[in-house]
Parts: C-alpha cells; structure tokens; sequence
C-alpha cells in the first residue's frame, strides 16, 4: 500500500512531525510492509515556517521580539533558498504563549510580530510571506503595522498602543513614516480563513472567544473594530468587509492588504503546492489528515479542506483523525472524506485526550488501520 500523511498539528499536543511518526509506526505495525509519505503541512498558523523550512530545505534566523502582552520572546524566520523569507505571526504573536489567565484581546496587540517583518527587511529581504494563523490579538493589526511605522492617533493626536482596547479611539491612520525598505517589498499573506474584518462572521465574533474575550469584551472589541473599519474606509477609500481574509489574526488581514498592499492567499494551498502534493499522492491508496478540533471552520480555507479537496480531485480515499469534532464537521463527507476519527469520545474526556494525546492518537490510528485492513479483505 502507498499511504500519504499529512497533518496539521494538533495545538498544545502534538505536532505534526510526531503524528507523521505515529502514523508510519501504526500502519506498518497494522499492515506490513508499506509506503508512506510524510508531507509537513500546516494551514498559516503554528508550525507553518518549520513545515515550510522543511519543505524547501531552508535555514532559520533567530531574533528577540515581544509577545502579546509585552514580554521578550524569542523567535525565528524561514530563510528560503530563492532569497524570499516566511514569517510566522504566532511565533511572536500566538495564543499558546499566554496562559489562560493571561488570555485578554482587550490588552494583546500584534507588535511583536510587525518586530519580526522589520528584522528581515533590515537584513535586505524583500520578498516576505507572512502565516497569520493562530493569533491571540484582535487588534486589527495595529500592533504589528506599528512596528513598521504607521501611527494610530486618537481625536487629540497622542499615538495609540494599538492594544484590542485602542479600536474604539481609532480617529486618524498616518502612514507617513512606513518603513522605506517595504517600497521595494513584496509581502504576501498565507492565511487559512475567509472571515471578513466586522460583523457575525467577522475577526471578533468568530475568534475572539477562543482568545479571551467573554460576550461583553467581544460586543466591546465588535463596536471598536466597526470604528476602525470606517476609519479605514474614510481614508483609504475600501471596505475591509469586502475583503475575503481581512478578519485573520484578528484583523491583521485588513491591515497588510490595507496599508501595505499585500497580497493574501490560502495557506495550506501555498505549502501543498511547494510539497507538489498532486504528485506525491498519484498511486496512493489512502491520504491521511487531520488537525485538533474538526468542525464547521475547517472547510473554508484550513489543512483539511486543502488536503481533502486535492485527494478528492485524484480519487484517492481520504481519512481524518482530529482531537475532537464541533458544529458542521459531518461536512467532511462532502469533500470526500470517508472516515472521522477522533481521539475525544464518549469514553475519553477532550482533557484527557489533551493529556494524553500520543498513546491515545497512536491507539485511534492502530484502530482504524486494522479497520480499513479488515475492508480490504
């Protein structure tokens, strides 16, 4: 059998290097003597730069930047070999740096990873990808843009932190000082939502409970964000709620397209087409994928969909194993995924499958191979 395994990384669990590994162990245990594919894969949030790395057999550059609530952190960038750079906004900027009680989208804001982009500019790269997923900031990107010179004033003029809390004392946007080396630049966007910045389906309502925010902090964040936006359209003449992507990482989306001009794409289509992964799974008999929690999210932009879409097109069977599964996930049969695997279930609680996720992911995959075995006759 010819087996492809490509994962995302389940957060704060497993990464995908250990559930490749778990994956390669369980089937040749189950089913002999097999080829397996390991494709690194993540979407644009945690663990896209090393997969991307990975992929294109770059190196890393290590630099000292802040984290959401201000601490030093240190983080890298990808260095790839045609000259261009992926940074990765979570490395800086990512919910599993704070502690749940350290949780607040009100005082987390971006800066640090605006940090990371201005490092590479002033080393002379010009050609920079960003991974924007897995933010704990929903500050519309006003952190990350300060780091690369544009201010954020309020009705008196005094400058803005560019905290969540600072959305609603948006009156003026001066991006008169923008660092001279992003002139040159070209930045593009790898993000794995379709969100637009304000509204129900927008950065606050969909993300920011995961973030911190309880409903009176979000319906805040929501009325600071819409003053934002139309700070935005009054300006710069667009309406970021027309922008596909404009509410990743908390409105950083908006922000980069806005004043920067980047140009957004998928992020897990950018890693599979760099993996050539239509190649890898020609022949295949099965395709493996996953990510930490299967639900409706998952099929508008993230690995999953990516990879099930792409398996689907080459008629090879696709099957998903998830911590848990949510609202929306039995869509999964629609791309063509015809098993769902989940390491959470009526016997094992989403804390203990958290805690225990290797010997219980390793047992799940042993399960289903002997499943699937067993179909085969």
């Amino acid at each position: 059998m010819k087996l492809v395994f490509a994962s995302d990384s389940f957060k704060g669990s497993l990464s995908y290097k250990t559930i490749a590994e778990l994956l390669t162990k369980a089937a040749k245990e189950v089913l002999g003597e097999c080829e397996t594919i390991c494709v690194p894969l993540a979407d644009g949030g945690e663990g896209t730069a090393e997969a991307l790395i990975s992929i294109c057999k770059g190196s890393r550059k290590y630099v000292t930047v802040h984290d959401p609530i201000g601490r030093p952190v240190r983080a890298f960038y990808g260095v790839l070999p045609d000259g261009g750079v992926i940074c990765e906004m979570a490395q800086a900027s990512g919910l599993t740096l704070l502690d749940e009680k350290e949780r607040d989208p009100r005082k987390t804001d971006s800066f640090g990873s605006g940090e990371i982009v201005k490092d590479a500019l002033k080393r002379g790269y010009r050609k920079i990808t960003i991974a924007i997923g897995g933010s704990a900031t929903n500050d519309g990107g006003m952190g990350f843009c300060r780091a690369l010179g544009v201010r954020f004033l309020d009705a008196e003029g005094r400058e803005l932190k560019g905290c969540g809390a600072d959305l609603c004392k948006v009156s003026k946007i001066d991006t008169s000082n923008i660092l001279p080396e992003l002139k040159n630049a070209y930045l593009s966007v790898m993000c794995d939502v379709e969100n637009p910045l304000c509204g129900k389906n927008g950065a606050t309502y969909t993300f920011g409970a995961q973030k911190g925010g309880t409903p009176r902090i979000l319906d805040e964040l929501e009325a600071g964000m819409q003053n934002y936006r139309d700070v935005i359209i009054r300006q710069f003449g667009t309406d970021p709620d027309m922008q596909k992507g404009g509410g990743a990482a908390g409105g950083l989306g908006t922000a980069l397209k806005v004043f920067f001009g980047a140009e957004i794409k998928s992020g897990v289509d950018t890693v599979l087409d760099l993996a050539d992964f239509e190649k890898l799974i020609t022949g295949a008999d099965l395709v493996v994928t996953g990510e930490g929690r299967l639900d409706w999210q998952s099929f508008h932009g993230k690995a999953v969909s990516g990879v099930a879409k792409r398996a689907k097109k080459a008629a090879v069977p696709c099957m998903v194993i998830c911590g848990c599964v949510g609202e929306g996930y039995e869509a999964a049969g629609q791309l063509g995924i015809s098993r769902v695997v989940t390491l959470a279930d009526e016997e094992i609680s989403p804390d203990e499958a958290m805690s225990n996720a290797e010997s219980i992911y390793f047992r799940k995959a042993l399960e289903a191979f002997e499943e699937i075995k067993k179909e085969r006759g």
